[in-house]
């Protein structure tokens, strides 16, 4: 396993932006006290979906990938989510931003 920036995998970095990402739409978006419900199943999923990814250390950003392994529900609600927070990560979590737009 290739370690990156601040000792950690491209997984557990693309992990912790997306959980990054859900629970900032529920706080600010949603006004719920952190990842709940159906946000919280969707945090597992995609959890799951990076431990799995079939590219691993060596995978593209989600969206340029060849192979969409979301279930077709699950993409469109996490399109939705990164299509709000991912401008708003420049706000509450700029290093994690940058770091996400400089690896894609």
């Amino acid at each position: 396993m290739r370690l990156q920036s601040g000792g950690r995998s491209r997984i557990e970095r693309d992990k912790a932006t997306v959980r990054r990402m859900i629970e900032l739409y529920c706080r600010r978006k949603l006004g719920l006290p952190g990842i709940v419900g159906e946000y919280a199943e969707l945090a597992d999923y995609a959890m799951r979906r990076l431990e799995r990814c079939r590219f691993g250390e060596g995978k593209p950003a989600c969206k340029n990938c060849p192979v969409h392994c979301y279930s077709p529900a699950r993409r469109t609600q996490i399109r939705r989510i990164m299509r709000w927070a991912g401008p708003r990560m420049l706000i509450y979590a700029p290093l994690e931003a940058l770091r996400h737009l400089l690896s894609r």
